[in-house]
């Protein structure tokens, strides 16, 4: 923790990370996407997609106050079931079974941030055990998708007590460049993903189970192990 004081309006930085092409890994930027839809929030608070960015990610890390992130993590619990961690923790859970690249690269956005001496005072991590990963062009499944909404209403409970009052959003066109372009808006995603009839995202089990020690599992048609 660094021993800057923050004021009556600290810098606030909402944070999503991970690839929306990978199923429940898009979790963390759906969540951002979809509190920047539904909620107005004082200027002091700033939406960003971090998708997979990594050590590009410092510099708005760095200058912010209080940071809660959005991710999908491995904590080792049932899938779907979602999980908040603060403080010092936070990097212990990013990296301890790292699911993708994405993870290690924001375990080191921190620690560049400590080194640099310009580290949040405040940190919140709240991420969703996931279901499904391997599966290029998905989506989330309706476990996670269905953790969406607790989770921002998690993050803004946290916020509350940095006197960050957000209201319900009547227009949900307003622009923020830091959020996913609309063409992959999720219901757009969703509405022009093939289907798996057409096209194979998770790879051929003919071909995998002739894989050693692979065994073929059957698939429903939307990617789930029966």
């Amino acid at each position: 923790m660094s021993d800057r004081a923050i004021g009556n309006n600290p810098a606030i930085l909402i944070l999503g990370i991970g690839n929306l092409l990978w199923a429940d890994e898009g979790f963390g930027v759906r969540a951002v996407e979809a509190m920047q839809r539904d909620w107005h929030l004082p200027p002091n608070v700033q939406l960003l997609d971090g998708g997979t960015q990594g050590i590009y990610l410092v510099d708005r890390v760095r200058t912010a106050d209080v940071l809660v992130v959005f991710d999908a993590v491995d904590y080792g619990l049932p899938p779907g079931t979602m999980k908040r961690v603060e403080g010092d923790e936070v990097p212990r859970f990013l990296g301890a079974k790292k699911m993708s690249l994405h993870q290690t690269g924001f375990q080191e956005v921190l620690a560049l941030a400590a080194m640099l001496g310009e580290y949040p005072e405040y940190l919140l991590l709240i991420g969703v055990q996931p279901v499904e990963l391997d599966d290029f062009g998905g989506s989330l499944r309706p476990q996670v998708k269905a953790r969406i909404a607790p989770a921002i209403a998690m993050a803004l409970e946290y916020l509350a007590q940095f006197g960050v009052v957000a209201l319900p959003r009547s227009d949900s066109s307003a622009e923020n460049h830091d959020l996913p372009h609309p063409s992959l808006d999720l219901d757009a995603y969703e509405a022009g993903r093939p289907a798996p009839e057409i096209a194979c995202r998770i790879g051929d089990e003919r071909v995998l189970a002739s894989l050693p020690g692979r065994t073929s599992q059957p698939r429903d048609p939307h990617g789930e192990y029966q």
